[in-house]
């Protein structure tokens, strides 16, 4: 799949419920250990559907964003192969040798940052986009087939709703679009600065690079950003 984007769902009543209480979810565990995704339909409390999501999601999240420290270590140091490095500069979409442009796209995406917009998007994890094809993201591409045709498509548009076959590789696709497509380059932009200045990487200071990402603008970032603060999400973002 290729040119994939975001598209922002309607926001719903839930993004600024009651932060998470509750410890436990019955079943999360099982659904943890296969491939359909859990149905959060179910959880009437609020808190408990809030404390699932957020549970189904950050395990895959932190693996992710882990592989990525240590690819963008590998590259610093030269730890690794002329081949693997030539297949990364094309999945990065980084000119051969350019590696400052490519350290800038190797980078972490804060985990607040990623289950507020995974919240915002698929309304907490119950759009049947997120329940049947692991799109929690709003994720669209352009080739026939390579999707779902949404039920309200205007007849003059040709995108899909981008499915996957599992969590794994609908998130593996969303850290990619972040970290390559032009839409991002301001959240890149803010994300180095950081590195440049040893400061943390949030996911309040990169959501203010998602400004041309939605067509509702600025109100996007602080939809997201609200969600994050709110949900006290920030303390899962990797510190470094």
């Amino acid at each position: 799949m290729k040119n994939l984007k975001f598209k922002p769902t309607i926001l719903t009543l839930l993004l600024f419920t009651s932060p998470i209480q509750a410890d436990e979810f019955w079943g999360l565990e099982s659904w943890m250990n296969s491939l359909k995704t859990p149905d959060f339909d179910q959880i009437q409390d609020v808190n408990l559907r809030k404390q699932a999501f957020f549970k189904y999601l950050l395990p895959e999240i932190n693996k992710q964003n882990e592989k990525i420290i240590q690819l963008r270590h590998d590259i610093k140091t030269g730890d690794i192969n002329s081949f693997k490095l030539k297949d990364i500069y094309r999945y990065y979409s980084v000119k051969e040798d350019d590696i400052d442009t490519l350290l800038n796209r190797v980078d972490v995406v804060p985990a607040s940052l990623v289950l507020a917009q995974g919240a915002y998007e698929s309304n907490w994890g119950r759009s049947r986009f997120s329940k049947h094809y692991h799109n929690f993201f709003g994720l669209w591409c352009f080739k026939k087939g390579c999707g779902v045709v949404p039920l309200k498509r205007d007849k003059n548009d040709t995108h899909e709703v981008a499915k996957f076959s599992s969590l794994s590789k609908g998130l593996e696709y969303y850290l990619r679009s972040i970290n390559r497509n032009s839409a991002y380059q301001t959240l890149r932009k803010i994300r180095k600065n950081k590195r440049d200045k040893k400061l943390p990487i949030t996911g309040i200071a990169l959501a203010e690079g998602l400004e041309n990402y939605a067509e509702i603008g600025h109100e996007y970032v602080e939809k997201v950003q609200s969600i994050i603060r709110y949900n006290k999400l920030s303390e899962y973002d990797y510190k470094s």
